[in-house]
């Protein structure tokens, strides 16, 4: 069993870790959590990375993280600085160093930070399984001592922080061969190159697990900090999901991984990566942090004792076993509730926004892959025929008026329940908060039995705790600690919210259950200035972006950089208006090798830029076709998905 990774699980408490400064900015200790970016621009146009570095200062971008891929780069950052700080602009500079020591080694000596990348700073990756006796593994450590020293030194020597940023795509052949592609395998990459800074006395260090896959990306972190606090040792930690993408997605999916980990007091300073220019990413990041500036102080029902006792591993993601129950539970994916109680009728055409299309001269529904499984109707039932893969959810009282009405289910408070005789033979619904379930024994007592002794019952939890995931987190706790095995549906309720705030607060409270594998169905209420179409959209990008249902094309597009030999957002944008019908495909967009094929992680098919104006193709990790011209590379990759039979028609429907 690891050491705990956070001082509660019930209760919000940020880890304190050791100040790590970077020129004039703290990171870690009691410094709040910083946010940061990197520049798109060339390196080497001095003009153009100065600008965009100011536009990113502007936005509260409090570090800037420029590419140095060569020596060159690496001393142009000389001129970059003296631009910046001669325009009144001190904000610190870091290098990100991919491949290169001598770059590093330069790049040291001029800015703030240096970025280096465990899997790649002292390897030439070649993808082979090598078997490592002890004696050869050791051989390679000295090897990577000899490689790594000189950079600490000089690091030390000019007062240099540095990063140690493992990525979960670019791990060394040495620690994928005894770890495996795995969250552990990330630990010991960046701990082989902890050793050695503190063997040299040096612990300006800051430390990152970034992945594409959320719940690797959670798992590494958590990992990590359980190891550190075995060792004794307290480095802060920089937040971020790799490779997020655009839009809505690259927002969802970023917080949805340091959501759940500043959930935990996890986390010093963010990135949010995204593909599009980095000021965009600033106010992400600064939306994600400061809901943790007052977290603290919530009320906290039934505090965890300690760790030996969880029922369930933070460090891997398995789903809670439950019963199957109508299309909830076992192994159904979890479902999505599209909450309609607020509108004042409900009609074939309001379906629309839940993803159901009613064709009339064919007669027939019509489903998008986002098609809710239920809708919540309150005190109203549906008066027209609806589909036979959606149900209807209603008030207890109003459901014993109607009980012979198709497909509708009865929802009840726990007070209900426990006094009700009527209830649905197929299916009925009850709503749990954790004063039920845990403060007042003897109906907690008496709800368990009832439950365990009634058949066709789905539970919906939800809470009004500030602090709302870890109590709906020690409800699921409970729930396992006392056999209960019902599906369990999360509800979640905000008010006066925008609909930004509303992308980032849902992901990162949904999200943070989902990767502990909690919850058989996901159930937000919004305000009435957002609509149900985006609330149900919102619902299954969470669910995508958790990676625990797929229903639609997912891109693993990198956020750009001075290395990236093509217009990103631009392509990423052809790429997807082109393959976007393609469920469950997932297609890696790189700018260039350092971020392909490794950084892709688990993606289906890669899209990378291997030099000006070429790309080369992947089918997983291997290079399928080399320097395509840019101009034909997208009907290539469409070709090269329809030759591994992953292609579909889009379909073209006509709904009146």
């Amino acid at each position: 069993m690891h050491k705990e990774y956070t001082d509660s699980l019930t209760r919000y408490s940020r880890w304190k870790t050791r100040e790590v400064m970077v020129g004039e900015v703290g990171i870690g200790g009691l410094n709040p959590i910083r946010v940061q970016s990197m520049t798109t621009t060339d390196t080497m146009d001095t003009l153009a990375t100065v600008e965009q570095s100011i536009r990113m200062i502007k936005a509260g971008c409090e570090l800037v993280r420029i590419t140095a891929p060569s020596l060159k780069e690496a001393a142009n950052l000389e001129n970059i600085k003296k631009e910046l700080r001669s325009r009144g602009y001190q904000t610190p500079l870091i290098a990100d160093i991919h491949f290169t020591p001598n770059a590093a080694e330069l790049a040291a000596r001029i800015v703030e930070k240096v970025r280096v990348n465990p899997g790649n700073y002292a390897d030439k990756k070649k993808f082979e399984h090598i078997e490592y006796t002890d004696s050869t593994y050791n051989a390679e450590l000295d090897r990577i001592h000899s490689r790594f020293t000189p950079l600490v030194k000089i690091c030390k020597e000019h007062g240099t922080a540095m990063r140690i940023g493992t990525n979960h795509g670019s791990l060394s052949d040495r620690i994928l061969s005894r770890y495996g592609d795995t969250p552990l395998g990330m630990v010991e990459s960046a701990f082989e190159f902890l050793y050695i800074c503190r063997e040299e006395g040096f612990h300006e260090i800051i430390l990152s697990m970034k992945a594409s896959n959320t719940q690797v990306m959670v798992q590494a972190y958590r990992l990590l900090v359980s190891r550190m606090r075995e060792e004794s040792m307290n480095y802060p930690l920089h937040l971020g999901v790799t490779e997020a993408g655009e839009g809505e997605d690259g927002r969802i999916k970023s917080a949805v991984g340091i959501g759940t980990l500043l959930e935990d007091g996890i986390g010093d300073t963010v990135r949010v990566s995204l593909t599009e220019d980095p000021e965009f990413e600033i106010p992400v990041a600064k939306n994600l942090v400061a809901r943790y500036t007052n977290r603290a102080g919530h009320n906290t029902i039934a505090e965890i004792d300690s760790y030996p006792n969880l029922p369930y591993s933070p460090y891997e993601h398995e789903r809670r076993k439950s019963l199957a129950i109508r299309n909830l539970g076992e192994n159904n994916a979890p479902v999505v509730v599209s909450d309609l109680s607020r509108l004042n009728e409900i009609t074939a055409a309001t379906l629309f926004q839940c993803g159901y299309s009613y064709s009339i001269p064919l007669d027939k529904w019509n489903l998008s892959d986002q098609a809710c499984d239920y809708i919540y109707t309150g005190d109203k039932v549906i008066d027209f025929e609806i589909p036979g893969t959606l149900g209807v959810i209603c008030d207890a009282d109003v459901w014993k008026l109607n009980p012979d009405k198709p497909l509708h289910y009865p929802l009840f408070s726990c007070e209900d329940f426990l006094r009700s005789l009527n209830l649905s033979p197929a299916l009925n619904f009850v709503t749990v908060t954790a004063e039920r379930l845990l403060a007042e024994q003897s109906i907690s007592s008496a709800f368990t039995e009832k439950i365990k002794s009634t058949a066709n019952i789905v539970l919906i939890i939800e809470t009004e705790n500030a602090h709302a995931m870890a109590e709906l987190r020690r409800i699921m706790i409970e729930l396992l600690n006392k056999g209960i095995m019902n599906p369990v549906i999360i509800k979640w309720s905000y008010e006066k919210i925008d609909a930004e705030l509303l992308q980032l607060y849902a992901a990162t409270d949904v999200g943070a259950l989902l990767l502990d594998g909690f919850g058989d169905g996901v159930w937000i209420k919004s305000p009435e200035n957002i609509s149900p179409k985006k609330i149900n959209q919102l619902s299954f990008n969470i669910l995508q972006a958790a990676r625990v249902r797929i229903s639609k094309t997912e891109y693993i597009s990198c956020p750009s950089c001075g290395r990236t030999l093509f217009d990103l957002q631009e392509t990423t944008a052809m790429i997807r208006s082109r393959t976007n019908h393609l469920k469950g495909v997932k297609i890696g967009i790189m700018g260039c090798i350092v971020n392909g094929p490794g950084e892709m992680a688990d993606a289906d098919y890669g899209y990378v830029g291997s030099g000006p104006g070429k790309i080369t193709l992947y089918k997983g990790r291997e290079v399928v076709r080399k320097n395509i011209a840019s101009e034909g590379a997208v009907d290539a990759l469409i070709d090269l998905i329809k030759q591994h039979g992953d292609w579909v028609e889009e379909q073209v429907e006509n709904i009146h």
